[in-house]
């Protein structure tokens, strides 16, 4: 019996050699064509264009459009933002841009406004709000029965550029604040804007500053991938380079036999592209040439997720049961259902019980009030016969006297009568 058991029960060793024996290494004969499946999706992403939206936060005049502008060699479509508005307001423009047969959907998000207001406390607020309307826009979208995620404009925004203030000391309690409310939700590059304005040796202590003020606080910044072998040690490099000292222009100043992109001063020339001036080579490379693709992923395998997870999980749907057992999307519905069916019952009940109770309050207030009404005119029915026998009282006494008037009277008429008879008698 013993033996019989064994051999009708594997092992987890002949259970991996079954997996092993399935999963062979074979040589093809010839060649089938399946090489070409790197080719197939570069020719279908070309096809279909690339989407890329960066978010710039910044106070206002540190050079956040002219970085822009700078970086994708363009000229986009910017205004003058006021110094003036209550609070902050994020401005989205969106631009369709190609080079070498490649598209590009970019949208860049300006912060207007930002730390212009005396109290900065709730600063942030919009911009936190501004990324998560664009995370439910997508969980909508996922979550309808017709989607059209193909053709859907994702908005999620993919990149921070965070702009530092080139104070040269430490990083101001509004940018400490932003940045760790943001740090779960966006992937944030920090840079030092309008670099030119500090010596070298101070922005070396500075970004040293900036650094352990952000591990010290635990504010979680991007930090470009090392797992690729071809650009673990770029990227590793650039990791110690944090933050970008960068420094924006889209005038051209002639350098020797070529005009280049830089910054005109009395002293000097500030090349823009010049990696011993400032570092927006480095950012180039970093944001756009080397790392777009890891920015997008991350947003969407750890960020979106994120807030995904959230939020399924607010509106009570979970992956097992208490006994550790999977829970498909239908029996949650229908447990949500019930739950929701349940509660509106409670609800109901609750509201027939207050209705009760509400009811013989005011009945018991009628009661009362009907019992004041009837002592109210038990007692104006009393004061009414009191005041009635006192009237009668008083007409009684007054044709009493009235009588003994007309008595009196009479009897002076007699009297005045009999006293001319008698004048009369003697005067005979």
């Amino acid at each position: 019996m013993t033996m019989e058991s064994d051999n009708h029960a594997p092992t987890d060793d002949r259970q991996n050699s079954v997996d092993d024996a399935r999963s062979r290494d074979l040589r093809l004969s010839g060649h089938v064509g399946f090489d070409s499946l790197p080719d197939q999706l570069v020719n279908k992403s070309v096809a279909q264009g690339f989407s890329f939206n960066i978010l710039c936060v910044g106070e206002t005049g540190l050079g956040k459009s002219t970085l822009m502008d700078t970086l994708f060699n363009t000229q986009f479509e910017s205004s003058q933002a006021p110094h003036n508005l209550p609070g902050v307001k994020l401005n989205a423009s969106t631009y369709e841009l190609q080079e070498s047969q490649v598209r590009l959907k970019l949208t860049v998000v300006n912060t207007v406004g930002f730390g212009d207001q005396i109290n900065k406390e709730d600063s942030y607020k919009p911009i936190v709000e501004y990324i998560d309307k664009q995370f439910e826009n997508f969980l909508q979208e996922e979550l309808k029965i017709k989607r059209a995620l193909h053709s859907y404009h994702d908005t999620r925004i993919h990149a921070c550029l965070y702009f530092i203030a080139p104070t040269g000391h430490s990083l101001k309690s509004l940018d400490l604040v932003t940045m760790k409310k943001l740090d779960s939700k966006v992937n944030i590059i920090p840079v030092i804007a309008k670099a030119d304005t500090i010596s070298k040796s101070e922005l070396h202590k500075f970004k040293i500053k900036i650094m352990s003020e952000l591990v010290s606080n635990g504010v979680q910044i991007y930090q470009f991938p090392t797992d690729d072998e071809t650009v673990s040690d770029l990227n590793s490099t650039m990791n110690g380079h944090l933050p970008f000292a960068v420094v924006g222009s889209t005038e051209e100043v002639k350098m020797g036999n070529k005009m280049v992109r830089a910054r005109q001063y009395p002293w000097g020339v500030v090349q823009v592209e010049n990696e011993n001036h400032c570092d927006f080579v480095k950012l180039r490379e970093m944001l756009i040439r080397t790392n777009m693709e890891d920015l997008i992923e991350q947003t969407h395998t750890r960020h979106y997720e994120l807030y995904r997870r959230c939020k399924l999980e607010e509106m009570g749907f979970v992956d097992t049961s208490p006994e550790n057992k999977p829970i498909s999307l239908q029996q949650t519905y229908e447990a949500k259902r019930t739950e929701h069916l349940q509660m509106l019952q409670q609800k109901e009940d609750e509201m027939r019980q207050i209705f009760v109770v509400r009811v013989k309050e005011k009945e018991s207030q009628l009661k009362h009030m009907e019992k004041e009404l009837h002592e109210r005119f038990d007692k104006l029915k009393r004061d009414h016969a009191d005041e009635k026998k006192q009237l009668d009282e008083q007409r009684r006494q007054l044709e009493d006297e009235i009588n003994s008037f007309n008595r009196k009277k009479q009897q002076a008429q007699e009297d005045s009568q009999q006293a001319q008879t008698l004048g009369k008698g003697k005067k005979k």
